[in-house]
């Protein structure tokens, strides 16, 4: 299996959205209407649901240039939707929208994935945000995917904004990831330390009949062969420009200082599987409360104390790659709350209506930065 040539530490962005009427601030099965109006646009492409459109960057040397190329995106995007009377918004999951609602785009794809993976297959109602990062050597692409693995679950809790489902609390920070990890190559990655293992597993799945090619894998964190990075796909979608920002610069820094560490001869941090799996459960279910496994020994730290500890270190990383401011608004959610703490506040403040939770989530679209529930939800009300 190939692995494309790449600049080390050039990096590219996905970012899930959704399609809400702004009347009912349920979703709209718009997005093949809507494609077929923006024929030729590079950086707007079709998902699996039909109530979402995923924008993209370019390949850029640095956060900021990803970010204008996404707010391009949305301009182009909104020309489409606005008279449509339909608004872009996104987070993790839609507060209240029902699953078994959803229509899936006309894809042989898509078709196959829902019919072999029947009620999980039709429960894909989540948004995501993934960030691709350039690797330069295939030999480092394996061991820089174990080294994530001791923060991917960090980077989780600080964008989970998917708290509720189908109208429900579930008391998970993400309920995305686990609802995620049930199709059959989802959830945490396998990790391999020779770069034959992966392609002898990916031989075996394909003909086996589990997947058609390794595009098919969606682990947490993936190699992206053909692109040549390492791509992270672990984040709920951010609800807005600045954290998405302060989360991708984060992600960013980490993949290239793991990349320095091995050009120096140092070895990178790794963790068992079986502390992989649990911090993704810890985090999926208490978000930034959190007390994470942070080593191969089994030392714990609260979230927040390891991620304060990391900005640190990342701190010659960030001016390096020119993007230290951006990567200081994770400061900001750690002092503000993460989205999932906002939608709940919002829903308290309002007598449980989850409609005031997506008018704050497209409130925070249109600010491009975090909200606090008073923004929107001045004042507690009654039930409605």
């Amino acid at each position: 299996m190939d692995f494309a040539q790449s600049a080390q530490s050039t990096v590219g962005i996905e970012w899930e959205l959704q399609l809400i009427d702004k009347d009912s601030n349920d979703l709209r099965q718009a997005a093949g209407f809507v494609m077929d109006q923006l024929k030729g646009e590079p950086f707007i492409h079709a998902e699996m649901l039909l109530n979402t459109v995923e924008i993209t960057s370019g390949v850029h040397q640095s956060i900021s240039g990803c970010i204008g190329d996404l707010i391009q995106g949305s301009q182009v995007l909104r020309e489409v939707t606005e008279p449509l009377r339909i608004d872009i918004a996104t987070a993790g999951s839609h507060p209240f929208a029902n699953p078994a609602y959803q229509r899936v785009t006309d894809s042989d794809r898509y078709a196959e994935l829902v019919n072999r993976t029947q009620y999980w297959g039709r429960q894909m109602l989540l948004f995501g945000t993934h960030v691709h990062v350039g690797i330069d050597k295939r030999d480092k692409v394996l061991p820089i995917l174990k080294a994530m693995l001791t923060r991917a679950f960090h980077i989780q809790a600080l964008s989970s904004s998917s708290p509720y489902w189908a109208g429900k609390h579930t008391q998970y920070a993400s309920n995305r990831a686990m609802v995620f990890q049930q199709l059959p190559t989802a959830g945490t990655p396998r990790q391999f330390g020779e770069w034959a293992e992966l392609e002898q597993y990916t031989a075996d799945l394909t003909k086996t009949g589990v997947i058609e090619d390794f595009n098919e894998v969606r682990w947490d964190i993936r190699p992206s062969p053909g692109w040549g990075t390492i791509e992270t796909r672990v984040c709920d979608a951010n609800t807005n420009l600045h954290e998405l920002q302060a989360i991708a610069a984060l992600i960013h820094c980490l993949v290239d200082y793991f990349s320095t560490e091995l050009d120096e001869g140092r070895e990178i941090p790794s963790i068992p599987d079986w502390y992989v799996g649990e911090n993704k459960w810890r985090a999926s279910r208490y978000g930034l409360d959190a007390i994470l496994i942070t080593d191969r020994h089994g030392n714990e730290e609260h979230i927040a104390d390891t991620v304060k500890d990391l900005l640190t270190t990342l701190e010659p990383t960030a001016e390096k790659l020119r993007c230290a401011e951006e990567l200081d608004g994770i400061r900001d959610i750690l002092e503000i709350g993460a989205a999932y703490q906002r939608f709940t506040e919002v829903a308290n403040r309002n007598g449980g209506s989850l409609d005031a939770v997506v008018e704050h989530m497209r409130a925070e679209m249109k600010a491009d930065k975090p909200l606090p529930p008073a923004a929107t939800v001045p004042e507690i009300k009654g039930p409605r």
